[in-house]
């Protein structure tokens, strides 16, 4: 997501910053996680590859469309908040953005979503801003996930134990969601929330200019409140039929690979899948530290036995939710370059490189 500064492209040092930024992530997963997996016990890695050989080849073909789903409802809110981008645009947009993210330097992901928004004849400013609203509307919708798991332990008669770090998630969500209704409300509003947000910010940042935020506030409330009102609740209800398909394709993987439900019942997969899932904000999507609670929570339902089908089971869930995309990713922008090519054949004028 792009700051109120607005995205330069040009420039390296939000680039530096964006690889550090991944790479202290990354190592705090990597140590939560082996902090989780020596509290889960030692993995026994040669049943685990026992488990993987339960996999039958039309389990390879449910599981892609499972997560072509997935990823068609995750780029749903461009659609929702963008004028002229269509379900299929958005979807290779997101694609396309989700493959340079991972491979390409910073911000080439966004470099990416403008060049096709242009070539589809939205304005990068209003592109940026629906953008910006399908981070959010994400980010509300991850950070809520662990209330469902409180209300699901709730209806199952289980001790809920609040825990600090998912009422944060909960309070991160509501903040989240405040802010968004406030900025949208009226120009006040947003350059009120614009210049706050700017003091805070500059108290750790001092080149940042309260007023310049202001005035992206109040630009980013003007690019997206014509849509805001009628796309907010699809954009939401997009974004919670994408995790109950994510969730889907963790217990398909898990059944696939001979985790059954008389040892861990859907609930308590879900249960593990809503606590963990607000650490997708970790690269990857939270590679390997929501493995390893999920892991935890699914031996602590089923036992040390289910342990071994169980990291069979999140591996390939990894494969295909996050392997997976990335290819689908180069599929998109070849997609893309093509219906530009084409277009501009037809109009007699040069192929741009996009």
């Amino acid at each position: 997501m792009s700051t109120p500064e607005g995205p330069d492209v040009s420039d390296a040092r939000p680039g530096r910053r964006a690889w550090i930024t991944r790479i202290v992530l990354l190592v705090v997963a990597a140590v939560s996680t082996v902090i989780v997996v020596r509290l889960v016990g030692r993995v026994d890695w040669e049943a685990a590859r026992d488990a993987l050989r339960h996999l039958s080849w039309w389990h390879y073909i449910v599981l892609l469309a499972v997560v072509l789903v997935r990823q068609i409802l995750l780029a749903m809110p461009l659609s929702f908040f963008i004028r002229g981008v269509t379900f299929y645009r958005a979807t290779i947009n997101d694609l396309g953005a989700t493959m340079m993210y991972l491979i390409g330097p910073p911000p080439s992901d966004i470099a990416l979503r403008v060049a096709m928004f242009k070539s589809w004849g939205v304005s990068p400013a209003k592109g940026l801003a629906g953008t910006v609203m399908n981070s959010l509307t994400f980010y509300v919708a991850r950070f809520s996930a662990p209330l469902v798991g409180f209300i699901l332990l709730l209806i199952i008669g289980e001790d809920p134990s609040f825990r600090w770090v998912e009422l944060l998630s909960i309070a991160i969500a509501v903040a989240v969601l405040v802010t968004v209704l406030l900025v949208v409300r009226s120009d006040r509003l947003a350059r009120t929330v614009g210049t706050r947000s700017g003091r805070i910010v500059r108290r750790f940042r001092r080149s940042v200019d309260p007023d310049r935020w202001a005035d992206a506030c109040q630009n980013f409330r003007a690019d997206i409140s014509e849509r805001f009102h009628s796309g907010f609740p699809l954009a939401v209800l997009s974004q919670v039929g994408m995790m109950v398909v994510d969730l889907a394709a963790l217990t398909l993987c898990l059944r696939f690979v001979g985790v059954t439900a008389d040892e861990v019942g859907l609930v308590w997969i879900a249960i593990a899948y809503l606590f963990a899932f607000p650490f997708t904000v970790f690269p990857l999507w939270g590679i390997g530290i929501v493995d390893a609670l999920i892991l935890a929570a699914l031996v602590e339902a089923g036992g040390h036995e289910v342990e071994a089908a169980a990291v069979a089971g999140l591996i390939v869930w990894r494969v295909f939710t996050v392997g997976v995309p990335v290819l689908l990713g180069a599929g998109a922008v070849a997609a893309w370059r093509r219906e530009v090519a084409v277009a501009d054949a037809s109009r007699g004028g040069p192929t741009p490189s996009g």
